[in-house]
């Protein structure tokens, strides 16, 4: 089995400007590509996990979603460093247009994108860690079995009561490796 870091992408890979779905609008959070080479020189195997509303509101389409996916991909390969796996989620129970607007497993904070790249990939949640921005990240990795949690601010601000959910907390992804003693 493999050990994997799983990234949420919008707040920690590229700044969320809110439904980012084109390249133009795609920007890459300072020291996310140095991060990820120290995950990879560890052994770590790198996923992305999104929930991706903005499919299931109409904002753009799985088509847009896999271009700019696609993209950000060459982008990392560029850099030497391979993307795993790019999971997401269109849903949303209550803003979503059919056939989006449903209740699934795989809208964080339930676990299923975590669970099938898990299962796609071999992956082994006892030594895997989950980076997200939101509360709802930490709690898909919670309930996958993840053995580490970091919460990155991007710029936001979190209560003590929030930051408690989290194994560490740190300022953004280029500050993680540091963190957690991954040379």
């Amino acid at each position: 089995m493999h050990k994997a870091i799983f990234l949420d992408r919008d707040g920690v890979i590229n700044k969320d400007h809110a439904y980012v779905h084109q390249i133009a609008d795609f920007e890459f959070i300072d020291g996310v590509f140095d991060a990820c080479k120290q995950f990879v020189q560890a052994g770590y195997k790198i996923v992305v996990v999104t929930n991706q509303s903005g499919i299931g509101r109409g904002y753009y389409d799985e088509a847009q979603f896999h271009l700019l996916s696609d993209w950000m991909c060459a982008q990392f390969m560029a850099r030497g460093i391979e993307i795993t796996g790019v999971y997401f989620c269109p849903h949303h129970p209550e803003k979503a247009n059919v056939p989006y607007n449903v209740e699934c497993n795989c809208r964080k904070p339930e676990p299923g994108m975590l669970h099938q790249a898990i299962a796609e990939h071999n992956l082994d949640p006892a030594q895997s860690i989950m980076v997200g921005d939101k509360v709802s990240d930490i709690q898909a990795a919670h309930a996958a079995g993840l053995a580490t949690t970091v919460l990155v601010e991007s710029g936001q601000h979190f209560t003590d009561t929030q930051k408690q959910l989290a194994d560490y907390v740190c300022k953004s992804l280029g500050s993680v490796p540091q963190a957690l003693s991954i040379l």
